[in-house]
């Protein structure tokens, strides 16, 4: 051949005088689409390349959960991000006074002031978000999904945030992917000597999170029907094979009561949601009582557990039946004082007597949490019931002479007392409460569902905010010789009254305001008119009925923001003006109980409830981190208090009757004489 470079070639590799006879050349071309992301190639390959190339060419966008594999591959997601921001409001009250002194229709003297108070609500977090899953390396392959993103998961690692003085709270506040944490010790009235505290089986802070995430109405489906993850994005609503549930998207909005019994109990390879099972125990109740929910779900266990030939495949049913009554009891356990229902869990626990290994042991640790849970319901109802919690007196004589503000020394103080108060009372409300309470005023329910209730904790609450509000009108009016000590009462009051907004106790916050706007206080005028206005006026704006409590809700909403990213314990307290909350729980609950033309359960009003209910209860299980005074909060529920016409009474005896008034004194004036000659 005469190609010198290919006998050069042979010849070095079998030597000199080699002799090349023949030759095949090929040539290959190899073409490569690399994408470029800080200098580090990214291969386009496969279908998600094609997605990739095509956006490209098209000078569109590709889909997030892709342009997040690419940075994730590209290194760029690998180093923490840090998270800055801070909110800023100013609010400012200017009071203006003239006076001008006229003698004979002439003007001989004016005066006037202006006064004005700037407040300032000031509100900042600083978070470090890591990713739980890094790449080995910027050019590894990694499967991606157009429709599943396999992103890291981003967890703020330190956050700090304050909340100071009084502001008109921000009309909208948004945190995007921060996670909390709240403490889930309650405080309690008395202490047990009999039994230990419960040891948590299942993780209450967990199912919280669960349970909030109900905002896009996520929830797991029966097999055979898609998560809404995994399913394209349509308004069409998918029937289940018997009709018997309809889904949208994946998510369960409607169902016959049979249907969704069903899909509440487990099986050998199926457990319900922690979403599902608390939305459904919540509002069932509207339809079938704890006790027929728990019998249908027993038979419908044992059906399973007769058509099981496997005794592996039946030893694997009792322990989930078992986790099933142990999330009820943990959530519900208001449930469990009904004998109808215990009789079920007794039928359960003799199945267990026999099961060696954790069966047994979760048993007993089910009952052991149950029993506790019930002995310190009662005994905080024996607490109440000491106390004479709505204890009222008609005279001023039988009231104690000791000022509050002489026990606590400082409106802080009153305040942290106040808040244990409050969020003791709050602990022992258990959500079932709200759908009870209000199945007793709706007219769509039979009778018979009606008479569920088993505590009145909620009703006691409310009862609560009246004494508190009478409690303030009396602290004042029981003053009736001297305006100065009346000054004094009404402005400790106030300054209380703001710090607990700067708490989060918005529930004592109004009651105090209702409490020096009763008409008793508020007629008292030479009283008001030496009392420092200005911060009141800014508390009574803060909690304003306008525009459906517009005002208090933007600073509730500022108050969620930051209980979210508090590391403090005080910083995470969120107490609710309740009566507001109970007012919008029940316009929700009005959609729970009546069903939809074709006999199905609306369930997308149960998701609805159970994210609110779900709310209240992560504010309730906030541990109070104030030092307790025990005999200041005694006597802030104990102490007697006016009834309403013995204030009315004092109120007079403060400041003379003016002229409108005189026959309302003269009338109130002839009962108490005719009450005392009884």
């Amino acid at each position: 051949m005469d190609d010198t470079e290919i006998q050069a070639t042979v010849e070095s590799i079998l030597g000199k005088g080699a002799k090349v006879v023949d030759c095949e050349k090929k040539s290959t071309i190899r073409e490569e689409e690399v994408l470029l992301v800080n200098g580090c190639p990214i291969r386009l390959d496969g279908a998600e390349g094609a997605i990739i190339r095509d956006a490209l060419m098209h000078g569109t966008a590709p889909h997030s959960d892709l342009l997040n594999q690419i940075l994730i591959r590209a290194g760029v997601l690998s180093t923490p991000v840090r998270l800055e921001t801070s909110l800023s409001v100013k609010s400012s009250v200017v009071t203006r006074e003239h006076i001008t002194i006229a003698k004979g229709g002439k003007v001989i003297d004016g005066r006037s002031r202006e006064t004005k108070e700037d407040n300032f609500y000031n509100s900042s977090t600083e978070e470090v978000w890591e990713p739980m899953r890094a790449p080995s390396s910027c050019s590894g392959s990694t499967k991606m999904s157009s429709t599943t993103s396999e992103a890291p998961v981003w967890e703020p690692i330190t956050s700090h945030s304050s909340l100071t003085s009084i502001s008109k709270g921000p009309t909208s506040t948004s945190v995007a992917s921060t996670t909390s944490s709240s403490s889930t010790t309650n405080s309690t009235s008395e202490s047990s000597d009999d039994l230990e505290p419960p040891h948590d089986r299942l993780d209450g802070l967990s199912l919280l999170t669960d349970l909030t995430s109900l905002s896009s109405l996520s929830q797991s489906t029966p097999p055979g029907v898609s998560n809404g993850s995994d399913v394209p994005m349509s308004q069409e609503t998918t029937p289940s094979q018997d009709n018997a549930m309809m889904f949208r998207e994946g998510n369960l909005v409607s169902g016959r009561l049979e249907a969704l019994v069903t899909h509440l109990v487990p099986t050998a390879d199926y457990y319900p949601d922690r979403a599902f099972l608390f939305a459904f125990l919540l509002t069932s109740r509207l339809f079938i009582k704890p006790h027929d929910l728990l019998g249908q779900i027993l038979a419908l266990s044992d059906a399973q557990l007769k058509s099981k030939p496997s005794a592996k495949e039946r030893a694997a049913l009792l322990p989930r039946m078992v986790q099933l009554l142990g999330e009820w009891s943990e959530t519900f356990p208001y449930d469990f004082r009904d004998e109808r229902v215990m009789s079920h869990v007794r039928d359960v626990a003799h199945r267990c007597v026999s099961v060696e290994g954790p069966v047994r042991q979760e048993v007993s640790l089910l009952l052991h949490n149950l029993l506790y849970r019930l002995k310190k319901l009662e005994q905080y109802e024996a607490f109440l019931h000491s106390i004479h919690t709505e204890a009222t007196t008609s005279s001023i004589e039988s009231l104690s002479q000791t000022d509050v503000n002489e026990l606590c020394g400082s409106a802080e103080s009153l305040a942290q007392q106040l808040t244990h108060i409050e969020l003791e009372r709050l602990s022992y409300i258990g959500p079932e409460e709200f759908v009870q309470a209000f199945a007793k005023e709706s007219p769509a329910l039979e009778t018979c569902f009606k008479d569920m209730k088993q505590t009145r904790n909620l009703e006691s609450y409310v009862s609560w905010f009246n004494r508190l509000s009478y409690f303030v009108a009396t602290e004042v009016c029981k003053h009736i010789k001297s305006k100065k000590q009346r000054v004094r009462v009404v402005e400790f009051w106030v300054e209380t009254a703001r710090e607990c907004f700067n708490i989060g106790n918005f529930n004592s916050l109004m009651a105090i305001i209702a409490g020096l706007n009763m008409s008793p206080i508020s007629r008292l005028k030479r009283t008001w008119s030496k009392v420092q206005c200005a911060k009141f006026s800014v508390l009574e704006h803060q909690m304003d009925p306008s525009s459906n409590f517009s005002s208090y809700r933007s600073t509730l909403k500022a108050a969620v923001w930051r209980s979210a990213a508090a590391t403090d314990d005080s910083q995470r307290i969120v107490i609710p003006f309740f009566s507001l909350l109970v007012k919008d729980l029940y316009f929700l609950n009005e959609g729970c109980s009546n069903k939809l033309p074709n006999g199905h359960i609306n369930f997308e009003k149960f998701w609805q409830l159970a994210k609110q209910v779900t709310e209240f209860i992560t504010w309730k299980q906030v541990h109070c981190p104030f030092p307790k005074a025990a005999k200041v909060i005694t006597y802030l529920q104990a102490t007697p208090v006016l009834n309403e016409d013995a204030l009315a009474l004092a109120s007079f005896e403060c400041e003379p009757p003016e002229n409108h008034e005189k026959d309302r004194y003269k009338s109130l004036k002839a009962e108490l004489e005719k009450s005392g000659s009884n």
